[in-house]
């Protein structure tokens, strides 16, 4: 079991036992709060939140960025594995996977955020949390818990950034407002 990660907590990110991490899976999951229906009768709803990861130089540039309308970086070393558009199933709803080795030196900081192209608003989820595993042997390495439920329709969730060979991840769990990764582009940059 990984770090359970406070907000502006950080952890070095090693292997168990030593050595430098290769491949990182960020996941993320969250579930649609059900709502009482007519006569008390559960309704499911659908809720279609969004992962993402801006990929920052040195000077706070944006140096590319992947989502679900641009699944793969540029250099190939950042890649989306689909979007689910209901939050239904369990674990991780959205994945983004990241092959440290690859990052081109000129990428500092890897920002994760997740936020509602349709608009609905974090008020209608539950369990919603990221978390970061170990791609080689599936150890989850450290968790967040997305708190802050209430009418804003992004979160900053996590950075992970670069520190000589290693990395490290900071939970941000910053409240947003934005249906894609432009409209955050202004609060993600408070946070490098």
């Amino acid at each position: 079991m990984g770090v359970n990660l406070q907000k502006g907590q950080s952890v070095s990110l090693v292997k168990q036992g030593g050595g430098r991490l290769t491949r990182v899976r960020m996941g993320l999951g969250w579930d649609a709060m059900k709502k009482k229906g007519l006569f008390g009768k559960v309704k499911e709803q659908a809720i279609d939140l969004d992962a993402s990861c801006l990929l920052f130089g040195a000077n706070r540039e944006l140096i590319d960025s992947v989502w679900f309308q641009q699944l793969t970086s540029k250099d190939g070393s950042v890649r989306h594995t689909g979007d689910n558009l209901t939050g239904e199933g369990e674990g991780d709803d959205e994945s983004v996977i990241v092959d440290l080795l690859a990052v081109p030196a000129s990428v500092q900081t890897l920002v994760f955020t997740v936020n509602s192209f349709t608009g609905q608003d974090f008020s209608q989820i539950e369990n919603a949390f990221c978390r970061l595993v170990d791609e080689t042997n599936q150890t989850e390495l450290a968790r967040y818990e997305l708190s802050g439920s209430g009418r804003h329709n992004a979160q900053i969730m996590a950075k992970v950034t670069r520190d000589g060979s290693a990395w490290s991840m900071t939970a941000i769990g910053a409240t947003a407002t934005g249906r894609t990764i432009s409209d955050l582009l202004p609060a993600v940059t408070n946070h490098l």
